[in-house]
C-alpha cells in the first residue's frame, strides 16, 4: 500500500501513470465506434458460434464484439512480430541482427514488424469484412464503400500500435500487453454480471469451488511464471596491470514459462484454421463451405477429444518456440568469452549440453502447465456443467503477467528514485 501511494508522491512517476491511463482510455472510446451499418445482434450471435473470432476478440481488446475500427487490435502486429521470429530461423543474418546487435538490432527487427503489420492488416481487414458481408451481419458493400471500411480498419490498427509503443516508451509495461490487458480487464463486468444472472441457490456449492478454484489457478500462474532454475556459474580471476578481477560466484537463471503465452496463440490458430477456412470458402462454394462446417462443428462440440488435441499441440509448440528463442549453445559460448564457467562441468560442448538438458526438462513442467491452462474453460465446463461458469485461461495468463510486469517496473522506478534521494 505505502509503494502504491508513493507513485502519486512522486510527480515524474505519477505524470507516467496518468499518461498510461489517458491512453488506455483514448484505445477503449475508440474501441467503442462501430463500422457503420452493423446489425448487431446477428454480429453477437455470429461471435457466440464462432471460437476463433471469440479468441481473436481477445487480441483486439474487445474492438471485434461491437465491430469498431479498432476491430483487429493488436493481432495483426503481434502476427508480424510471429512471422518475424520464425524468419529468424530462415535467415540467419536476421537472427544475428536481432541477436547481437543489442539495440540497433531490436530496433531493425520491430521496424520490419511494423512495416509488415500494415499488409497483414490490408488482408485481415478485407477478408473480415466479405465474411461478414456472407453472414449477413453487414449488408452488401459497394467496391468503394469496401474499400473505404478496409482503410479506416488498417488506420485503426496502425493507430493502436502506435499507442502502444507511445505506453511502452514510458516504461510502466509493455504497450501492446496493456492493450490486451485493458480489454480483458473491460468485459470484466459482463462476465460477473453474466454469472450473477445465471446464479441458483442449489449451485452455491459449485460457485464457492469456482471461486476457490480461480484463486488457485492465479497463485499457480504466479508461480509457474516467477519460477526459474538457477544454474551456478563463476568466472576466472583475471590479472589486469596491479588489479585483479573476477574470481566472483553468481547463476544462470533458466524460466520455467520461457514461451509465455505464444504456444497457447499456435495451438488454438492451428485448430481453429479448418473453422476459418469453412467459412471463408462459403464465398466461392456455399455447398462444400456447409460440410467443412458440419465437420468442424462436430469437432468442436466433441469437448473431450478437441480438449486433448489442444492439450498436446500447446505442448509440442511450447517445445517449438523455446527452441527458436533460447539456444543453449549461444548462452555457452557467451559464457567461455566472459570467462564464466559452471562448475565441475567443461566448458564448450558440455556447458551446451547440459544447459540444453536442464532446459528440456524444465519446459516439460511448464509445458504441461500451458496446456492445462488452455484447457480451463473446457475442464470448468465439464465439471460443473454451466458454461457462464468458465476460467478463460488464456486470458488470466495474459492479465496475471501483465500485472507482475507492471509490478515490477513500478518497483523499479521506485527504488531508483529512493537511491537519488539518498545521493
Amino acid at each position: 500500500m505505502n509503494k502504491f501511494l508513493n507513485i502519486f508522491k512522486i510527480p515524474d512517476l505519477r505524470k507516467k501513470v496518468l499518461m498510461v491511463l489517458l491512453l488506455l482510455l483514448i484505445f477503449r472510446l475508440l474501441a467503442a465506434i462501430p463500422v457503420p451499418g452493423i446489425d448487431a445482434a446477428r454480429l453477437q450471435q455470429f461471435l457466440s458460434l464462432n471460437q476463433l473470432f471469440g479468441f481473436m476478440n481477445l487480441f483486439s481488446g474487445g474492438g471485434l464484439s461491437n465491430l469498431s475500427i479498432m476491430m483487429l487490435g493488436v493481432g495483426p502486429y503481434i502476427t508480424a512480430t510471429i512471422i518475424m521470429q520464425l524468419l529468424t530461423i530462415v535467415f540467419p543474418k536476421l537472427k544475428k541482427a536481432y541477436y547481437e546487435e543489442g539495440a540497433a538490432g531490436q530496433a531493425k527487427f520491430n521496424r520490419i514488424s511494423r512495416f509488415l503489420t500494415v499488409p497483414l492488416a490490408i488482408f485481415s481487414g478485407y477478408g473480415f469484412l466479405n465474411l461478414l458481408m456472407s453472414q449477413q451481419v453487414l449488408p452488401r458493400l459497394s467496391f468503394i464503400e469496401l474499400l473505404n471500411n478496409v482503410i479506416i480498419i488498417t488506420a485503426g490498427s496502425v493507430l493502436i500500435m502506435w499507442i502502444g509503443e507511445l505506453i511502452s516508451e514510458y516504461k510502466i509495461g509493455n504497450g501492446i500487453s496493456l492493450i490486451i490487458f485493458a480489454g480483458i480487464v473491460s468485459r470484466l463486468p459482463q462476465e460477473v454480471a453474466t454469472a450473477l444472472f445465471n446464479y441458483n441457490p442449489q449451485m452455491l456449492p459449485t460457485y464457492i469451488a469456482f471461486v476457490v478454484l480461480s484463486v488457485i489457478v492465479i497463485a499457480g500462474v504466479v508461480f509457474v511464471n516467477e519460477g526459474e532454475r538457477k544454474i551456478p556459474v563463476s568466472y576466472a580471476k583475471q590479472v589486469r596491470g596491479m588489479k585483479m578481477y573476477g574470481g566472483v560466484s553468481t547463476y544462470l537463471p533458466l524460466r520455467v514459462n520461457q514461451a509465455g503465452v505464444i504456444p497457447i496463440i499456435f495451438a488454438i490458430s492451428l485448430l481453429l484454421f479448418p473453422q476459418f477456412f469453412a467459412q471463408a470458402i462459403s464465398i466461392a462454394s456455399p455447398s462444400l463451405s456447409i460440410k467443412l462446417n458440419t465437420w468442424v462443428t462436430g469437432f468442436f462440440n466433441n469437448i473431450p477429444l478437441y480438449s486433448l488435441i489442444y492439450f498436446v499441440l500447446v505442448v509440442l509448440f511450447t517445445y517449438f518456440y523455446t527452441a527458436i528463442t533460447f539456444d543453449p549453445g549461444e548462452i555457452s559460448k557467451n559464457l567461455q568469452r566472459s570467462g564464466g564457467f559452471i562448475p565441475g562441468i567443461r566448458p564448450g560442448q558440455a556447458t551446451t549440453d547440459m544447459i540444453a538438458r536442464i532446459t528440456r526438462r524444465i519446459t516439460l513442467f511448464g509445458a504441461v502447465f500451458l496446456g492445462v491452462v488452455a484447457i480451463l474453460p473446457n475442464i470448468t465446463q465439464i465439471v460443473t456443467g454451466i458454461q457462464a461458469l468458465t476460467i478463460g485461461g488464456t486470458a488470466l495468463l495474459i492479465v496475471v503477467a501483465v500485472a507482475l510486469e507492471i509490478m515490477k517496473q513500478i518497483e523499479s522506478q521506485l527504488t531508483v528514485r529512493e537511491y537519488e534521494g539518498i545521493f
